[in-house]
């Protein structure tokens, strides 16, 4: 079957750019790789035709070969494999470097993984009482986690000895891998990409330079927290690998409902009973609120449902900034089992303050 067109191939210009050819390469490589589509034989063709478009177009002198003589220089290489002169080295450097444009695909390294990694970051969630989350406060929580090993200092090697240079990969971290004319490097199975490898396996931990503890930690959490509001600890995650900082702790709260107020964002609802008396003379009476009893004026002529604002009683801001509302609702309430003198007394009042509340509703 007649060979396609290379630049056709790559859906590039005749007179594209070294650098577009490289950038739409890549793109193509990466969506046709065979490790990204495992078991799929057409892309892997796919994947081997752009391989060996990129691999002519990316040097200058192939390219200006198959500029002037088309697919015929290279027709003995491609069929029987790299020759002299010609064919498709997947492992050269400079420009056309297949074998680093791979692991950029992957996500490889071209070396032993031995870089400084942050720790992973760990989770705890805490339950609060309503009033400890408004208010804040100070308490301790047990967590198990990983801690470096106190006998090798995390090195996973016993003691006066050390790690030594992987033989599998002889310490690089990495070992090449042939598929059809491809060849790409992945990271060692022996060492896990490390370059380095334990033979004397510290006896306290395993090799694996970490023990599981169970740690006390400190935690304080701020005034105004809710269910779902996060506390970062620094450094109090999975300790680093290769000298690498720790990770951090996240400890997320979750708040109970309160039996009597209930939160809104940084305010708080409540509804406080009133009798007959407070709502039509008016009144001081005490409300109860997070920082303890607060007086609140009924005016005379209340009536129920109304709503008063207690300013600056409801839940600290988290990022400071003072504080929301609380919000009173009060309910008239209605006194039950009246003797007679009462009874007498409600009439006397209906007979001198006639008034009819429904005349106004249109139904």
């Amino acid at each position: 079957m007649a060979k396609r067109d290379y630049y056709e191939v790559l859906n590039v210009p005749r007179d594209a750019s070294e650098r577009e050819i490289k950038r739409v390469y890549r793109k193509l490589a990466r969506k046709h790789h065979p490790d990204v589509n495992p078991g799929d034989r057409e892309a892997e063709a796919k994947f081997k035709e752009i391989t060996e478009a990129y691999e002519v177009l990316s040097d200058p002198e192939k390219r200006r070969q198959y500029d002037q003589f088309g697919h015929q220089p290279f027709a003995s290489a491609t069929a029987e494999g790299p020759g002299p002169g010609f064919g498709f080295d997947f492992g050269r450097g400079g420009f056309g470097g297949i074998g680093d444009i791979f692991s950029d695909i992957l996500g490889g390294r071209t070396g032993a993984t031995t870089a400084p990694h942050k720790g992973e970051d760990l989770h705890y969630a805490i339950d609060l009482n309503f009033e400890d989350a408004i208010r804040g406060l100070s308490t301790e929580i047990l967590l198990q986690k990983h801690v470096l090993c106190e006998v090798c200092r995390g090195s996973g090697a016993e003691p006066g000895s050390s790690p030594q240079s992987c033989p599998e990969c002889s310490g690089s971290g990495r070992r090449q891998v042939s598929r059809g004319i491809l060849s790409m490097t992945s990271p060692c199975p022996r060492c896990q990409g490390s370059g380095k490898v334990v033979l004397k396996p510290c006896r306290n931990c395993g090799g694996k330079g970490m023990v599981y503890r169970t740690e006390r930690i400190k935690v304080k959490v701020p005034p105004g927290v809710d269910t779902g509001s996060r506390v970062r600890l620094a450094g109090k995650g999975e300790p680093g690998k290769n000298g690498g900082p720790p990770g951090d702790l996240y400890v997320t709260t979750r708040v109970y409902p309160h039996r009597f107020f209930e939160r809104k964002g940084d305010n708080i609802y409540c509804t406080i009973p009133i009798t007959i008396t407070e709502a039509v003379l008016g009144a001081r009476i005490e409300v109860a609120t997070v920082d303890g009893k607060a007086t609140m004026t009924i005016p005379s002529g209340t009536s129920g449902g109304r709503i008063f604002r207690l300013r600056g009683k409801g839940v600290p801001h988290l990022k400071g900034g003072g504080r929301g509302d609380q919000y009173v609702t009060v309910q008239v309430v209605v006194p039950q089992n009246l003797d007679d003198r009462s009874q007498q007394i409600l009439r006397e009042f209906s007979r001198l303050n006639p008034m009819d509340p429904r005349r106004d509703l249109k139904i």
